[in-house]
């Protein structure tokens, strides 16, 4: 029997042929090794090689066996059903040492053009299993003793926070703080650590903005020193240089390259997004948008309905942007960005009375009404911003 590694490890299982033709044995291979390359590219998950994992193939399977044989605490298993010009692919993912499922989907498709189709089916199962396995081990870390915290575990309790809500960032700061303390060179948290600063300042809940602001800009660069090919590395710290004015033109290229080493990273793709917004593309914010969406459909979505909120009142269309920026507040109360672009949205469509209320909204969350809006390279689209803000909280120029 194998020990666990140190990081979250995963086997995926021969799938079963139940198309009823031997000959579609190849097929289903194939689309097993298409969801083996794609989840390989998850830089934090440490994947079973295919000629380990393919030693099962044809025989009744124990998960937990599969679990301890191999090694891992993850493992995924599957079916492929093909029929005249369709196919039908199920997969679900189970905790080895438990047996519980973790998630379960099915998709399906035509087979006009099979290796599309197969990537297509790698490239989701991969969206949707990363963040599942980030819960899982969210979750298990959280009910570890708080007496004996690894770099790692710190690391996850600070991710679970900062996703959760804006309120809990300063908490989830703090946590990968020590983590860091722990591991100075351990990227992650670094990563992690830096959009938790420039939160604080934007979001107006820093007592010293400009202590922060240059923490943050640190801890984004040491993160990149260490990154190396780590995808969620790379766009955590592009996001955090290019608000603070770091070029922007290199920020996404670095999220290019973040998502060209991992083009299922559903999070990343929302990033791409927010920085396409900052630097004047809103078109093609809504498709990156949309593309994370694809990929992770049961993602919290509130950060990009703000986003695709966002896009629309750059793009001037304020009827567009009003209903998505209202969802993003509905997911996420206590973000700020939503509610000033919302207020600024209201007071370009001369709703005043809604602008003013929104105002209200924007300020039982934060202190910070009107921001530095730098960080939207554009100079006609930081006007619109501001002067539709300033409108709404009542201030002149």
């Amino acid at each position: 029997m194998l020990s666990l590694p140190d990081k979250p490890s995963l086997a995926v299982l021969p799938f079963q042929n139940l198309s009823g033709d031997p000959e579609q044995e190849y097929f289903t291979d194939g689309m097993v090794e298409e969801i083996i390359t794609a989840l390989s590219r998850i830089r934090w998950l440490f994947v079973i090689a295919r000629n380990s994992s393919f030693a099962y193939k044809g025989q009744t399977i124990d998960v937990k066996w599969v679990g301890r044989e191999l090694g891992v605490r993850y493992v995924l298993e599957g079916s492929v059903r093909k029929t005249v010009g369709r196919v039908r692919i199920a997969a679900q993912l189970i905790d080895a040492a438990s047996g519980t499922h973790l998630w379960a989907d099915r998709f399906d498709g035509s087979l006009e053009d099979v290796f599309d189709f197969q990537d297509q089916v790698a490239l989701n199962v991969a969206g949707v299993i990363e963040p599942a396995l980030q819960a899982a081990e969210t979750s298990r870390s959280a009910n570890r003793p708080t007496n004996d915290l690894t770099a790692y575990d710190l690391y996850l309790r600070a991710y679970a926070m900062a996703l959760s809500s804006g309120a809990r960032i300063p908490e989830a700061l703090r946590l990968l703080d020590q983590a860091i303390e722990r591991d100075p060179r351990y990227g992650p948290a670094l990563a992690w650590a830096a959009p938790c600063s420039f939160r604080l300042v934007t979001d107006g809940r820093s007592r010293d903005p400009a202590a922060d602001t240059r923490k943050c800009i640190d801890l984004a660069r040491r993160a990149l020193q260490v990154a190396g090919d780590d995808p969620s590395v790379l766009a955590n710290a592009a996001a955090a240089l290019a608000y603070f004015g770091e070029d922007i033109d290199a920020m996404m290229a670095l999220i290019d390259r973040a998502l060209a080493l991992n083009p299922s990273f559903a999070r990343g793709w929302q990033i791409s997004a927010t920085l396409r917004n900052w630097a004047g593309h809103p078109d093609l914010a809504i498709e990156h948008v949309e593309t994370s969406f694809r990929l992770s459909p049961r993602a919290r979505s509130g950060a990009g309905f703000a986003v695709i909120g966002v896009a629309h009142f750059l793009g001037r269309r304020f009827d567009e942007a009003v209903p998505r920026l209202q969802l993003a507040i509905q997911e996420d109360p206590t973000h700020p960005v939503a509610y000033r672009f919302l207020a600024a949205c209201y007071a370009h469509m001369g709703r005043i009375a809604e602008a003013r209320e929104t105002v209200e909204r924007l300020r039982d969350v934060s202190a910070l009404v009107v921001p530095d809006a730098s960080y939207l390279r554009n100079a006609e689209d930081r006007e619109l911003f501001l002067s539709g803000l300033r409108l709404a909280a009542g201030e002149t120029a």
